[in-house]
């Protein structure tokens, strides 16, 4: 028997509307990263802008287009192939709302998370369990919420050097956190 939570706030379907854009949070995210890079940076060269965003040269000259237009950036010519970015005052409050909703979106990510894990140690519980083995990447922040809510739920954590000795084991894969349950040969099933 498997339990599974899939949180999908960076679901490309989810938009929302903030200040007469809609925007996916991704698309949010990609122009709070290029604002603040060109707020700290303000001469970097359009080819490092879009290496920091993972996109291409082109969507990186097309973001900073869209920025310039809306009235958020102002450019200015440096030299023959350089230039100067540099952030209206528009152009921070933009900034700043984008830090504000990526902020509220975090939290909103951890609360849900939070109460999901603290469902899913709950199950883990009434099966009689009172540990539990946590696989995931090392660097996954879900992991550390599922730490953390085993550890104010009073469930104790095993080590993975503990596979075989039949406990549910806590999956975060992405955004995806489930429970296998061990079999009586003491095997996890999925």
């Amino acid at each position: 028997m498997t339990w599974c939570i899939i949180h999908s706030s960076n679901s490309k379907t989810e938009s929302f509307v903030m200040m007469g854009d809609m925007l996916t949070s991704d698309e949010q995210t990609r122009e709070l990263a290029l604002l603040e890079s060109l707020e700290h940076n303000p001469e970097v060269r359009q080819a490092d802008i879009a290496a920091n965003l993972g996109v291409a040269v082109g969507t990186a000259n097309w973001l900073i287009k869209r920025l310039v237009s809306k009235g958020y950036l102002k450019v200015k010519r440096i030299g023959r192939w350089q230039w100067r970015y540099l952030l209206t005052p528009s152009g921070f409050a933009r900034k700043a709302k984008l830090t504000q909703r990526y902020l509220q979106l975090s939290m909103d990510l951890y609360r849900s998370t939070r109460a999901d894990v603290k469902s899913l140690l709950q199950e883990v519980r009434r099966a009689g369990y009172t540990r539990v083995r946590i696989d995931g990447k090392q660097e996954s922040d879900l992991l550390d919420i599922c730490r953390l809510t085993c550890l104010e739920q009073g469930v104790s954590i095993a080590h993975a050097e503990e596979e075989g000795l039949g406990v549910p084991v806590m999956r975060v894969e992405g955004r995806r956190v489930t429970v296998a349950w061990p079999s009586a040969a003491g095997e996890n099933q999925v």
